[in-house]
């Protein structure tokens, strides 16, 4: 299971960024379980939106996420990264017991206090059993 954001659309290029890959690859293969919430969600269209592209595309890509992701239920929100609207990611991949949280942005996802592994999008998706917590 992994959390991942949706920032490679900020790429000129989508269909060569590794971002737009990465969600191909779990549309076209479903190798791994993608954790979203609610609040997960919401930004995704919100910075989709933001960044131009198209509203149906956006309305696609939501739908898409909706039905095939998971959904994790956060109970509370921890306070882990250093970027304040990361928290949410960080607490979804905790509390819904991703194997990896997959991001552009390492620097906001302290690997120190977190059980997850941080990968970028273009690095490999190994199997592995979860960490335990010390």
């Amino acid at each position: 299971m992994l959390v991942a954001g949706i920032a490679g659309f900020k790429s000129g290029c989508i269909a060569e960024h590794p971002s737009a890959s990465f969600l191909r690859a779990w549309v076209d293969h479903g190798t791994f379980v993608w954790l979203v919430t609610d609040e997960i969600l919401s930004e995704d269209k919100a910075v989709l939106t933001r960044l131009g592209v198209r509203r149906s595309l956006v309305g696609e890509i939501i739908n898409l996420l909706r039905e095939e992701a998971e959904f994790a239920y956060v109970r509370e929100e921890s306070q882990v990264s250093p970027d304040p609207s990361d928290n949410i990611f960080c607490s979804c991949a905790e509390q819904g017991r991703a194997a990896f949280i997959v991001t552009l942005n390492r620097k906001d996802f302290p690997q120190k206090r977190l059980v997850a592994k941080v990968i970028a999008p273009g690095d490999p998706l190994h199997t592995t059993r979860r960490r335990g917590r010390s």
